[in-house]
């Protein structure tokens, strides 16, 4: 099983914690992560435009004219498609359900896959606590100097809520905080870096080694 070490805010390392392979050591296929990627951004999108049909316009309910006589085409409605202000024909409507279905081993599997990635690559920097930060951005900012991360971007997760962190964070556009339980796909490939504490390493084990 693979080892990491564990930092305080300082950037002292103080001591090591072993990861389960079924989770830090899972062999990536892009196929996988690209369907989970696609099914999260497909469920979370939500239909805002939506078009009226003849039936749903309002007015029209009277002939405009005469069947015959007239010399001008039949019309039964001011509001059938070729008229203008008439009803859409197979525009985009509220109603279009375009949610994929993942099912939880898979989207588990995919989460698992990223995170080997990134510990692979050294992009997971983890610290015995978050609960010292002041709650002032500058201190964060100052704490990931010290830490041993890359990048320019980081998701910094926890296993219980912290009001502070979030208030630190939320003045950095290069980062952005999160519980440990509720990581996904594309969070971790939208930060190239994830901080974690050694509570939340514990309940990703607790939650995705099963």
């Amino acid at each position: 099983m693979a080892t990491i070490k564990v930092y305080n805010l300082k950037g002292e390392s103080t001591k090591e914690i072993t990861l389960d392979d079924k989770v830090f050591a899972v062999k990536a296929d892009p196929k996988l992560v690209q369907f989970v990627v696609r099914a999260q951004r497909a469920n979370a999108h939500i239909p805002y435009a939506d078009t009226k049909t003849r039936s749903e316009v309002r007015g029209g309910g009277r002939k405009p004219w005469k069947q015959k006589g007239t010399g001008s085409a039949r019309q039964g409605s001011i509001r059938a498609p070729q008229w203008r202000k008439g009803g859409i024909v197979f525009g985009p409507t509220s109603e279009r359900n375009m949610t994929l279905k993942v099912n939880k081993k898979t989207r588990r599997k995919a989460l698992s896959m990223v995170l080997s990635d990134k510990l692979a690559d050294s992009r997971i920097v983890v610290v015995d606590s978050l609960d010292q930060l002041t709650g002032k951005t500058k201190d964060l900012s100052i704490t990931l100097k010290k830490l041993p991360v890359k990048g320019r971007s980081f998701l910094i997760a926890s296993a219980k809520k912290n009001d502070l962190l979030t208030r630190c964070a939320k003045n950095m556009p290069q980062a952005s905080t999160m519980l440990a339980d509720s990581l996904n796909v594309i969070d971790l490939l939208k930060y190239h870096t994830l901080v974690i504490d050694t509570a939340g390493v514990e309940s990703i084990l607790a939650q995705y080694s099963k």
